[in-house]
């Protein structure tokens, strides 16, 4: 006996299917927080050390911020 039921000639995705498509969409979203990363951390690095100066980074921070968008890393709060 099958774990899928048709219902009007359809079958329906097993019980299981929401637990799997939660994890894939944390996959996801994860996914899209690393090209987030990558996509800052590309753009601060194409900065000149003047540039980066001006907006308050040191280029050995770049990482850092990047990783951390949310938090100021000179511990400053606005």
């Amino acid at each position: 006996m099958s774990t899928a039921s048709t219902v009007a000639g359809r079958r329906q995705a097993p019980a299981s299917t929401p637990g799997f498509l939660s994890s894939v969409g944390r996959y996801w979203d994860a996914y899209q927080e690393w090209r987030q990363y990558k996509k800052l951390q590309s753009n601060l690095n194409d900065l000149s050390d003047c540039e980066l100066m001006d907006i308050g980074i040191a280029r050995g921070e770049i990482d850092y911020v990047a990783a951390n968008r949310s938090t100021d890393p000179r511990g400053v709060r606005s």
